[in-house]
């Protein structure tokens, strides 16, 4: 079966550094655009990166660039996202996506992992 699984969140400080982890199964990983959306409390849901299927190009949500990087293994189909230099805005749960390109395919998403940046 299809699985996205998230790990790596947590409590972190102000300024402090977290790298997030999605392990992909059921499906050919490599073949598809990778995303890292994060949604906090009583806000939508954001699109913070997105990597293309052979890591050739990627993109980032303006108040993360900069600071976060996204990355994938499609040997390990693993995607990841390092994040630096952590906000109080950027605590949320974030959750990894795959980017099937079509209305008439449903995205995959994992369930979250909640990253809180407080002092």
């Amino acid at each position: 079966q299809v699985q996205l699984v998230e790990s790596g969140g947590g409590w972190v400080q102000p300024g402090g550094s977290l790298r997030l982890s999605c392990a992909a199964s059921g499906f050919t990983f490599s073949i598809y655009t990778m995303r890292w959306y994060r949604q906090a409390p009583g806000k939508e849901r954001e699109l913070v990166a997105g990597i293309s299927s052979d890591s050739g190009r990627s993109n980032y949500a303006d108040s993360v660039k900069g600071r976060f990087t996204i990355s994938r293994d499609n040997a390990k189909n693993m995607a990841y996202l390092q994040m630096s230099s952590l906000k109080l805005e950027d605590t949320a749960v974030y959750y990894c996506n795959t980017y099937r390109g079509s209305t008439s395919l449903p995205d995959y998403w994992g369930h979250g992992t909640q990253v809180t940046v407080s002092s």
